[in-house]
């Protein structure tokens, strides 16, 4: 039971500080992070599309932040890294912000869902995407309903799953609340006993 009490607190911890960190650096960029804690340190490595924004001059903005992470958190010995996101379109909190915003816009969901996957395919390379939406996607007095579209390969069970990037957003439109979930299997991700074949994109959006 200790054992799995730690681990409870430790994955409630990680969740609490890449919340803290998303609230803080999303004029920045923030894509993700990968917390990995030691018995001496906790490393914590924040993807961002505008390093800069973070570091500051001098470092005086990153030194602010993981002080900040240092007492808000009770840490002895944070160390944070920032690294820089080589493609937005592979950054499924982005794709999901992006098709958010969309969507607040009053764009139609299926050409954002078709144009948001051959970008992912297209430009970002991915092995494979799937977003799902889910909400008031059409008029007022409409019932709420989902759609879910995938292109190309995503496994949905065994360990490796652990491979796909995996995030959500939430829209607010004049119609009511729309939730977005979007998976990305980035390139060169490599799962055993798969044979991973060209991709082919729809030519329409279906409902699932």
């Amino acid at each position: 039971m200790a054992i799995e009490h730690k681990f409870i607190t430790d994955s409630i911890l990680k969740y609490n500080i890449s919340v803290f960190l998303e609230e803080s650096l999303e004029k920045a960029g923030f894509s993700r992070v990968d917390i990995q804690k030691t018995p001496m340190i906790t490393r914590i490595t924040v993807y961002v599309l505008n390093p800069g924004r973070v570091i500051g001059k001098g470092g005086r903005t990153i030194d602010a932040l993981t002080e900040s992470v240092r007492t808000k958190f009770g840490m002895q010995n944070p160390q944070i890294s920032i690294m820089g996101i080589d493609n937005k379109m592979l950054e499924p909190l982005l794709v999901a912000k992006d098709i958010a915003q969309k969507l607040e816009r009053g764009i139609n969901f299926r050409k954002i869902v078709q144009g948001t996957l051959r970008s992912i395919i297209e430009n970002g390379g991915a092995i494979g995407a799937e977003i799902i939406i889910g909400g008031k996607l059409a008029a007022k007095n409409a019932k709420a309903k989902s759609m879910k579209k995938r292109v190309g390969y995503i496994p949905k069970s065994g360990h490796i799953v652990d491979l796909v990037r995996e995030d959500h957003a939430t829209a607010l439109t004049k119609y009511g609340t729309i939730g977005i979930k979007v998976r990305i299997v980035p390139p060169g991700t490599v799962f055993p006993g798969s044979d991973m074949k060209k991709i082919a994109m729809p030519k329409s959006i279906m409902h699932s």
